[in-house]
Formats: C-alpha cells, sequence, structure tokens
C-alpha cells in the first residue's frame, strides 16, 4: 500500500489510499470466506470479439476455457489504472458476488490482470434497447410491457433490500435472455464502485433521459428512488415507443421533466428550492394529465406510472410497493 498526497476542492492537502495487487488479495481474504475465490487467472477466459464500449469500459465476447460456457468480459476503465485499484471498488464488487437473483445479471468472477480490472458476467446478446427497435410488435402487446416491467422491478427490489443501487438504469443495460424471455438488470452496483458515469469509455456522453430530478438539480443525498424514477422512465418508452424525456443537455434534461410533470415548489416537494441547481426563475409549467402524454396505458398502469414518476424523491413509490401494485394482478410469476 502507498499513500499519495493531492489537493481537494478546498485547496487542503489530503491523503488517498492505492492499493497494490498484493493488497487487494488481502483485502479480498477479509471479505470473502476461503471458499470464494474471486480473482482467477485471465488465462481462464479466451476473447472471441469486441461486442462494444459500455460505461465503464470495453466489452467482450469471451469463452470460459474450464467449463466452455459463453460470457461477457467487461474491461473496466480505471482513471489512473498505474497506482492500482481503489480498495472501495474491491469492496463493492466483491459485495455484487454475492448477489443472486433471476432478474440481476450475476457477476460470476472479478479478475486482477496487468492493473486492469476485468469483472466476468453471464452472456446475453440482446438488450431492451435492440428489442424494442427490432420488435415493434412487442410494444403492441401491453401484457410483454407488464412482464418485462415487473421483472425490472423485481430485480431492483431485491438490489435495494441490499442496499444496492443502480443511479444509471436505462434500456442498454436491462438483458433479456431469448430462451426464456426473461429480463435482467445489468451493471447493479457499479456506479458505487467507479463512480456515477458521466462518459463512456469512448467519451460519449451518457444519456441523461432516465436521470431523477434530485440529482439533475444537484443532491447528494439521493438514495433508492433515483432508480424508481428512471423504471417510470423506461415504462413509458416501452409503451410510447419512444423515450418520454430526451434532453440533450442537464438544463434541457430538467426543463422537459417539468413541462410535463410541473415544476415543483416547496408544497409540492419540501426542500426542493435549497437543492443546488434549483432556480427560482425556472419557467413555473402546470403538469399535464399523464393519459395525454402515455395514451395506451390502462388506468392501473397510469396509476402506477405516476407513483414512479412522483417529483419528491420521498413520496415516490418503492420498488418493493410497486411490485405489489395492482397493475400486475393478471400476472402470475413462478417465484
Amino acid at each position: 500500500m502507498k499513500n499519495e498526497r493531492g489537493i481537494n476542492e478546498k485547496g487542503q492537502r489530503e491523503k488517498t489510499i492505492v492499493f497494490s495487487f498484493s493488497d487487494i488479495k488481502e483485502e479480498t481474504k477479509s471479505l470473502h470466506s476461503s471458499q470464494t475465490q474471486i480473482f482467477n487467472s485471465m488465462e481462464q477466459y479466451e476473447k472471441v470479439e469486441k461486442i462494444g464500449e459500455g460505461t465503464y469500459g470495453v466489452v467482450y465476447k469471451a469463452r470460459d476455457r474450464v467449463t466452455n460456457e459463453t460470457i461477457a468480459l467487461k474491461k473496466i476503465r480505471l482513471d489512473q489504472e498505474d497506482e492500482g485499484v481503489p480498495s472501495t471498488a474491491i469492496r463493492e464488487i466483491s459485495l455484487l458476488k454475492e448477489m443472486h437473483h433471476r432478474n440481476i445479471v450475476r457477476l460470476q468472477d472479478v479478475v486482477h490482470c496487468e492493473r486492469r480490472l476485468y469483472l466476468v458476467f453471464e452472456y446475453l446478446d440482446l438488450d431492451l434497447k435492440k428489442h424494442m427497435d427490432s420488435s415493434p410488435e412487442f410494444v403492441k402487446d401491453p401484457r410483454q410491457v407488464k412482464m418485462f416491467l415487473y421483472q425490472i422491478l423485481c430485480g431492483i427490489a431485491y438490489c435495494h433490500s441490499h442496499r444496492v443501487l443502480h443511479r444509471d438504469l436505462k434500456p442498454q443495460n436491462l438483458l433479456i435472455d431469448r430462451r426464456t424471455n426473461s429480463l435482467k438488470l445489468a451493471d447493479f452496483g457499479l456506479a458505487r464502485a467507479f463512480g456515477i458515469p458521466v462518459r463512456t469509455f469512448t467519451h460519449e456522453v451518457v444519456t441523461l433521459w432516465y436521470r431523477a430530478p434530485e440529482i439533475l438539480l444537484g443532491s447528494k443525498n439521493y438514495s433508492t428512488p433515483v432508480d424508481v424514477w428512471s423504471v417510470g422512465c423506461i415504462f413509458a418508452e416501452m409503451v410510447n415507443r419512444r423515450p418520454l424525456f430526451p434532453g440533450d443537455s442537464e438544463i434541457d434534461e430538467i426543463f422537459k421533466i417539468f413541462r410535463i410533470m410541473g415544476t415543483p415548489n416547496e408544497e409540492i416537494w419540501p426542500g426542493v428550492t435549497l437543492l443546488p441547481d434549483f432556480k427560482s426563475t425556472f419557467p413555473k409549467w402546470p403538469a399535464k394529465d399523464l393519459a395525454t402524454v402515455v395514451s395506451n396505458l390502462e388506468p392501473a398502469g397510469l396509476d402506477l406510472l405516476s407513483s414512479l414518476l412522483c417529483l419528491d424523491p420521498s413520496k415516490r413509490i418503492t420498488a418493493r410497493n410497486a411490485v405489489e401494485h395492482e397493475y400486475f394482478k393478471d400476472i402470475k410469476f413462478v417465484p
């Protein structure tokens, strides 16, 4: 382990602890029992092809030489790769290995090799964005939309019960298993380990279309409701076949939200005027009737959508309560 000193935002010198590979192995031992091996060798995995640049780095289709299983290999981009992997990231990723749910893409392995961190996930080649684009008949089937929404909420409720947030939910990281038509959430917990994404690996600006208003207004004390807001945006997009709030900048995103949901005030959202990026000069838009914005939705669905898209995060429905909403009363799922 080595100590490095830097300058913080207040101009004060502060110490940053950076772990070397040997430190990481010791760190891992304290987090896992001897039966759990977190850092396997990269020799176990053979890259087949590069399949994209994700929010956190390059993604490869790969093969597990031991099991012959096809897996997704994510090479994490570290801001300062020459200084090793931050211990906080190791702790967070270690916890994710212990999460098992049918609606979450399983993190199977973590490999630290040549100052890079690789995450090994089960391989799924279809995401909700591709599915909506390539299967227009999907969005015409209310039952299919309902089943996917239910699975999204089940996965989120499980993660939230383990105090894990996503922070960057969008159709591109909701993966679909073609064999079972089940939906699984990818990249859960990575924002806490590696920071909320601002740009992708290729410096493309990360979409703001699903970002909660409290984050856009500068809140630092956000929690699980930010993911619930994102689900509301995705729900509306599945029904409408287009994004609900397609902003091209933070202020444009805020205004697109306010034009539909109404500009909040202290009566609607106590404390909103105290958020760092809230301006008293914001235009005062009235709230629209959601039925005119998302027209192809039954009354129970509109009620759920309005609960998911409540501006005040303290009044926003929880994922657990959303799963129990009457909108899902006609769907039976195997536990």
